[in-house]
């Protein structure tokens, strides 16, 4: 077979296969561009071959982490990494790349291939399915939180006091916020305190403002946050750390929709949403006397009640995935995912720290990880525990507590699912081959 002949024959097959697929030389000059390349970049084979690659394959990560230029180095193939391209149009694509070096009949590496696929039905999926499940910033698709959603509207359309109530990282500013950015108050401030952050003094001036000469460093009067939340929502973090004098003046503002400025003889009016949070049960702190019922009863007209993670495990992987798109853009890295044996531990993990302790995890594990996979070498050392050095689970090796965990956890969700093993890996997060050897594991 003469040159053109082999040439011709192997256009063939490279147009043949549905994966954009080119090939590039020492120089990073294109040398071979297929049909499905010329349908996604919108650049034809003509135009494509004899250019550098990063003028016609215009990737986010071209000029500063090149996967074909760090294949070419390390002799290492990448797979799946998912990047985006700007067509010819200067239409941004999502497409997932793999690249492997290229080899003469004497193994002298001469050049690189780059497979590339369209995400974009992918990613329109993925869009939907997170709108389905989202509210704001706020991600869930646990039954709870989904009624709270269909709520939500309708509470911040109203003026009422709202309390939100949840342990320590399970999202409360985050629906304080949503509640703001949903009523007719969004196109003015919204303002939060941290009534526990501050000794009593300095809360009262903080909430209220002080007048020349309140105090001996009082030069000029001070507006507080109510003031500067004028027309808007003011959320009132960890409430139930509010001494008992300040509660008095908060009831008046509830009661009256007034307030005077530390060392001031006249009334303000205060025309604010009052949102307050807090991880403490105030009902137990008004039967111990620690606070007011007149103020619980004013601030409990509306009551939101968050549930810990762990009573919510669904959204682990929903939450593994937002985190991990906010850091690859924050940090500008290329991870696509966790393996099998970090999601089975982060589900079966009890998150003291909640939402804000996995969203730790996952940059702690960022900060470590140069692949593009979180394995569990990567997380914070208390999770390597029960695992080998090489980062893979191990039956023998899994403490007695984990596996017990662990399987109770396959368990109940295919119960829930009525013994379907497609809708348990789905909600697990894990796929079916991994959950069926965890079955055959534990004899479920």
């Amino acid at each position: 077979m003469n040159t053109n002949k082999e040439t011709s024959f192997f256009n063939i097959i490279l147009d043949s296969i549905a994966d954009g697929v080119f090939t590039i030389n020492e120089e990073e000059e294109i040398t071979s561009f297929n049909r499905a390349a010329e349908e996604i970049t919108g650049f034809s084979r003509k135009e494509a071959i004899g250019h550098y690659c990063f003028n016609i394959f215009r990737t986010n990560i071209c000029q500063t982490d090149c996967a074909l230029r760090q294949t070419s180095k390390t002799g290492k193939s990448i797979v799946n990494m998912p990047v985006n391209i700007l067509n010819k149009e200067g239409k941004e694509v999502p497409v997932s790349i793999s690249t492997a070096v290229l080899k003469d009949e004497n193994g002298d590496v001469v050049g690189a291939v780059e497979t590339f696929r369209d995400l974009s039905v992918v990613e329109e999926l993925r869009k939907e399915i997170y709108k389905q499940y989202s509210l704001e910033d706020i991600i869930s698709k646990n039954h709870h939180i989904q009624d709270i959603f269909r709520i939500l509207p309708d509470i911040a359309e109203s003026d009422s006091t709202v309390l939100i109530k949840g342990p320590s990282g399970s999202g409360k500013e985050l629906f304080a916020s949503a509640i703001h950015n949903l009523s007719h108050r969004k196109n003015h401030p919204y303002i939060k305190v941290n009534c526990g952050a501050l000794p009593d003094t300095l809360l009262e001036s903080e909430l209220f403002g002080y007048v020349k000469g309140a105090f001996t460093d009082a030069k000029k009067d001070k507006p507080g946050r109510f003031a500067l939340a004028e027309g808007g929502t003011i959320l009132l973090d960890e409430i139930g750390d509010m001494s008992k004098a300040l509660q008095v003046k908060l009831l008046r503002i509830l009661q009256e929709r007034q307030y005077e400025p530390l060392g001031g003889i006249t009334s303000k009016n205060a025309d604010v949403r009052i949102v307050t949070a807090t991880n403490k049960d105030l009902s137990n702190l008004v039967k111990t006397g620690r606070f007011r019922e007149d103020l619980f009863y004013r601030l409990n007209v509306v009551k939101i009640e968050l549930p810990p993670l762990n009573k919510r495990r669904e959204d682990v992987p929903l939450l593994i995935e937002n985190f991990i798109r906010k850091f690859n853009l924050k940090k500008g890295k290329n991870i696509i995912g966790v393996s099998d044996d970090v999601m089975v531990l982060l589900m079966i993990y009890d998150f003291p720290g909640n939402i804000r302790e996995l969203e730790n995890i996952i940059e702690h594990a960022f900060v470590l990880c140069k692949d593009s996979i979180i394995e569990i070498r990567h997380l914070p050392a208390e999770f390597a525990q029960g695992f080998n050095d090489k980062g893979t689970s191990n039956a023998e090796t899994l403490t007695h507590p984990l596996k017990s965990a662990e399987a109770e956890l396959i368990q109940k969700t295919l119960e829930k699912h009525k013994g379907s093993r497609l809708a348990t890996a789905k909600e697990l997060g894990v796929n079916r081959s991994t959950l069926w050897r965890k079955i055959k594991k534990y004899g479920l």
